[in-house]
């Protein structure tokens, strides 16, 4: 589960940054042209905080939610999280919230970014499909129907000794 629009104007931005931060590393005017402002450790620094800048708003494309049959996998901006189904109660998808949520059985909340309103249709499906498998993977199985028993067969365990 990944989101779509984010996805695609992250990778174009990190890729527009990155380009733009080494072109200004490499084409700063140096000692010559101006009183010796810009150094080669300036112009290694500018080239650093690009690529930093570009990372950052890449990690923003590697969002996802990965699930599996023993839980989930929720890799957000900074923080990775893997949940098993039992921990979550419930997944939010309304509101006021940009993205789904998973209500934790500890009253903790976890952020799902890689489910997103933005995303339309595709987001609402996406919630969907995961709101379905914390139903389907977080309820406790029902118990089978037993037949009722007469109290006065031998047979019965409940009876005990007697």
């Amino acid at each position: 589960m990944r989101p779509q629009r984010g996805r695609v104007v992250a990778i174009a931005l990190a890729t527009v940054v990155f380009l733009a931060f080494t072109y200004a590393a490499v084409t700063v005017p140096g000692r010559d042209r101006q009183k010796g402002d810009w150094s080669l450790m300036d112009r290694g620094l500018i080239f650093i905080l690009g690529a930093a800048i570009a990372w950052f708003i890449w990690r923003f494309a590697t969002i996802k939610a990965v699930p599996s049959p023993t839980g989930i996998v929720v890799r957000n901006l900074l923080i990775t999280r893997r949940l098993t189904w039992p921990e979550i109660v419930r997944m939010q998808f309304g509101g006021g919230a940009p993205w789904a949520s998973l209500d934790l059985y500890d009253a903790d909340t976890v952020a799902v970014m890689a489910i997103q309103k933005a995303d339309g249709a595709h987001g609402r499906t996406l919630a969907g499909r995961l709101a379905a498998l914390v139903h389907v993977h977080s309820s406790a199985p029902e118990p089978e129907p037993r037949e009722p028993r007469d109290p006065d067969d031998p047979r019965d365990p409940s009876q005990g000794p007697g």
